[in-house]
């Protein structure tokens, strides 16, 4: 950006939504990165204030920004994250998993990829009550969608070091929407042969995920699938609370955590931030900061293991404390410190 600060919406949402963001937002500041960064009201609080749970404000700074970092959605998820999904036109959900060294897992061989279509499918939300005690979903799949999202995928495997790509679907029972998708992915994978490219039913692939999940690098797949999956592969590395994410368009990044609001412990301090500092090494990613996309990484990953985490994860730290913790390895790497949020990036309220 020729020197000129990143600017950047905030949208810290419901529940510990506002704690993880204040979290990424310093480890954001102490990243070597300038931001400015406008933080905008929407949730349940916000409905209930105003009576819009996304202001048109809001959604209009999402769309004039950088980038957006999102924190949590509580029960106007599909008012306000969904339609930020839709309004910023991110077809693409990206959901890593990996585990750490010093996080309780099941599977510590974890390190996977889901890349989800994030404007089709069953969320669409064409849902119609027939008649009392009767509903019908519609799910949508287009070939354009479908093709979008599988070369995505397989360009970002090729990118990034993997050489494996599952497409997931149910074609044996969605015989004519999951065709359209793998037909998508089958034309998209010809154009990689230098990739492995292999084809799995849902069902087979979450049970295979459990048992071995090294069989997965980077998987393809529609919208409600992708969803399940990744929360899926979030409980062989130790939850939730490690699994950021990258909602990304042509236009517009927005990055979020992939827990909710967990409203029973808000305002104590207590929440885990390691998923939100990963959507910070993700935005910066996105922005072309790879060297201090791999020193948030490092330094996160070496408070991991040294137990320098939130009580959820076996630590005693509060979640500033952990930001702390991450901000001055960040610093110790780099070789000198940086002054916080005042020194890395502005940080007015709207």
């Amino acid at each position: 950006m020729s020197g000129q600060p990143y600017p950047i919406a905030v949208i810290p949402g419901d529940g510990i939504g506002p704690e993880v963001v204040e979290a990424e937002l310093l480890v954001l500041a102490a990243s070597g990165v300038d931001f400015t960064f406008s933080e905008h009201p929407a949730g349940d609080a916000e409905l209930a204030r105003s009576g819009a749970a996304l202001p048109a404000a809001t959604l209009a700074a999402a769309k004039a920004a950088q980038a957006v970092v999102f924190g949590a959605a509580g029960a106007t998820a599909k008012d306000v994250i969904l339609r930020l999904r839709a309004e910023l036109a991110t077809n693409v959900n990206l959901r890593p998993a990996k585990a750490y060294a010093g996080a309780p897992c099941l599977r510590p061989e974890t390190d996977l990829i889901v890349v989800r279509e994030n404007s089709e499918g069953l969320y669409v939300g064409r849902e119609e009550l027939v008649e009392p005690g009767m509903a019908t979903a519609t799910r949508l799949i287009t070939d354009r969608a479908s093709f979008a999202i599988a070369r995505y995928a397989l360009q970002y495997a090729a990118d990034n070091g993997y050489n494996k790509v599952t497409a997931v679907h149910k074609v044996n029972v969605l015989q004519i929407t999951d065709q359209v998708f793998l037909d998508a992915c089958r034309r998209a994978a010809a154009e990689f042969p230098q990739l492995s490219y292999e084809e799995a039913l849902v069902d087979s692939v979450a049970m295979r995920m459990v048992l071995r999940p090294s069989d997965f690098q980077v998987m393809v797949t529609t919208n409600l699938f992708g969803d399940i999956l990744s929360d899926l592969a979030a409980g062989l590395i130790g939850g939730l609370g490690l699994c950021p994410s990258a909602n990304l368009g042509p236009q517009h990044a927005l990055f979020e955590p992939v827990h909710g609001s967990a409203p029973d412990i808000a305002g104590q301090g207590r929440a885990n931030p390691a998923a939100a500092i990963l959507c910070g090494a993700m935005l910066l990613r996105h922005l072309g900061h790879r060297d201090e996309a791999a020193r948030v990484e490092a330094a996160l990953t070496a408070c991991l293991a040294a137990g320098q985490t939130t009580p959820d994860l076996g630590g005693r730290l509060s979640t500033m404390d952990m930001a702390r913790a991450v901000t001055q390895r960040i610093e110790a790497r780099a070789g000198a410190p940086r002054s916080g949020p005042g020194g890395g990036a502005k940080h007015p309220k709207a």
